[in-house]
């Protein structure tokens, strides 16, 4: 989890390194962020453009797995869930469509918890995002790449890290 833009950018350049692109990075955060951090007037970069994803979807996402599956085919593998105020981009959003509506029930804790994050780590992410944070997360390719980003993550100000 980060704080603010400039410590986001900085670890998702880290993964770009590393050659992982914007299909392989998840990102959450609330709408009210996505605003601040990403929104107009603010300088145009790949996580920018990452975080701008979900930001055009002309219609809520209802509580039909059809209509959740819908929309990520009309808008790819992000989300945004007017509802609960949040942004999804990458394969977490694809996993939440292969829930259907029950991967979003318990909001987003439940979400989380059913891609494999741990309840209590949820939490964490959860009240995080809720106070304006940044949550990024990876499935890096091999240990060595884990430990890198791990160490890339906490050089800049990253909070909450985990690897499952």
């Amino acid at each position: 989890m980060f704080r603010d833009r400039n410590s986001a950018e900085k670890a998702y350049e880290s993964l770009s390194s590393r050659g992982y692109g914007k299909d392989d990075v998840n990102l959450l955060m609330s709408d009210e962020t996505r605003k601040t951090h990403f929104g107009d007037n603010t300088p145009d970069t790949d996580l920018g453009d990452k975080a701008m994803e979900g930001a055009g979807v002309g219609s809520a996402i209802g509580g039909t797995a059809g209509a959740i599956i819908g929309a990520i085919a009309a808008i790819g593998t992000s989300v945004a869930l007017p509802g609960l105020g949040l942004i999804i981009a990458g394969p977490l959003a694809a996993a939440l469509a292969g829930a259907g509506a029950g991967g979003l029930t318990g909001g987003l804790v439940g979400a989380l918890v059913g891609s494999g994050i741990p309840e209590e780590h949820a939490a964490e992410y959860e009240s995080g995002i809720k106070d304006g944070g940044i949550v990024m997360g990876v499935k890096p390719r091999n240990e060595e790449d884990a430990k890198y980003f791990e160490d890339e993550f906490r050089r800049h100000n990253g909070d909450k890290i985990y690897k499952y």
